[in-house]
């Protein structure tokens, strides 16, 4: 996706977070899970025209959402989601969020259940720098992606891109369309098998619907 996307103050934002905004339809509803300072669901609504709703955890986040006026309520993504009815969105949103939630396949369960489509992006455990930090040092790995030392992370679930996928099959959802990025947020270039993005891809991202 090119900056001609975003507004002229948008043209510096996260690069998988474009990857994500691509993904969604045009003037849907969307619940964004997690959102943060708001950033994505900025580019949703000023660049898709979306219905743009957001739950964030911190009450500094929501603060900042809300100073921007966009539409966010504070809630925790592992026992609010429950009290959304069936249906109630277009798209299901979880950015960089997966592996800080206590019950990850609840939390998708309850994506794919209020949302038509849900989109789940986390950093890949599996990618091969990480895999020599930790054959070589013998320690927890530090990341671009992975920033934080093992004992002050939020980080509960550190999940592989193959990991995923085998979740979805135990979930019996559908993948409609994934990706792998790099460090700096592009495709990786190699195709199929998921073998080479769980080696190569330092992050993904998964558009999930019911079968």
């Amino acid at each position: 996706m090119s900056a001609a996307f975003l507004s002229d103050g948008q043209s510096a934002a996260r690069v998988d977070l474009l990857q994500v905004a691509e993904m969604v339809e045009p003037g849907s509803r969307v619940l964004d899970v997690g959102c943060g300072d708001g950033s994505l669901l900025r580019l949703l609504a000023e660049g898709r025209g979306v219905d743009a709703r957001g739950m964030e955890l911190s009450q500094a986040g929501v603060n900042e959402c809300v100073a921007k006026g966009l539409s966010v309520i504070q809630g925790d993504a592992d026992t609010d989601l429950a009290y959304y009815p069936d249906g109630a969105f277009d798209y299901v949103i979880l950015s960089q969020t997966l592996q800080a939630t206590r019950q990850p396949r609840v939390v998708v369960e309850h994506m794919l259940r209020i949302g038509r489509r849900a989109i789940v992006s986390f950093p890949n455990f599996g990618h091969w720098r990480i895999r020599l930090q930790i054959l070589f040092s013998g320690r927890m790995p530090v990341t671009q992606n992975l920033s934080y030392s093992w004992y002050e992370t939020p980080n509960i679930h550190f999940c592989t891109i193959a990991d995923f996928v085998a979740l979805c099959g135990e979930m019996d959802a559908k993948i409609e369309r994934s990706t792998a990025l790099d460090r700096f947020g592009h495709p990786v270039r190699f195709a199929m098998p998921w073998s080479f993005w769980n080696l190569f891809g330092e992050q993904a991202v998964f558009v999930l619907s019911r079968k």
